[in-house]
């Protein structure tokens, strides 16, 4: 397999735009690990293989276990995630697809019984950046196997 083009190359602007998307997210406060699973479910719902095999590397870097990473498509049956954590799942499924699921006002409560407003828009946003992501990553051919993760200060 070979990658269609590099968007990076082709437009720096669309990175940059991106990458302004991931630094809210990142900025938000909220739970880092949690946001990697938020992550790796939308991205296996749209099929993202190179989204999945970067955010399954970050989140093992982030000292997720691999329990929690293998039960993650089931995550409905499994007893290893928190409420919150269900909460923000069942959000990220529910935008992630969105034609044929909508935000009832029975999974708003239920995420906003863990979630402050601020932080139920910043979740949306979270899950709207990853979606973003996936269908550049998708459409552009982005080869798993070829994420670098960053070097963390001090390696």
């Amino acid at each position: 397999m070979e990658p269609r083009m590099n968007y990076a190359q082709v437009d720096p602007d669309v990175r940059n735009a991106m990458m302004h998307l991931e630094r809210y997210v990142r900025q938000s406060g909220l739970d880092p690990k949690m946001l990697e699973l938020v992550k790796i479910r939308a991205s296996q719902i749209n099929g993202c293989a190179f989204c999945i095999d970067m955010h399954t590397i970050d989140a093992r870097a982030g000292e997720e276990t691999e329990q929690r990473l293998y039960l993650l498509n089931a995550w409905r049956e499994s007893p290893f995630y928190s409420d919150a954590e269900r909460a923000a799942l069942e959000l990220t499924e529910t935008l992630t697809q969105i034609s044929t699921h909508h935000v009832s006002d029975e999974l708003f409560a239920r995420v906003r019984e863990h979630f402050s407003e601020k932080q139920y828009i910043q979740l949306v946003m979270a899950i709207n950046t990853i979606n973003s992501w996936n269908r550049l990553s998708i459409a552009t051919g982005a080869l798993p196997g070829t994420y670098q993760p960053p070097q963390k200060k001090g390696d």
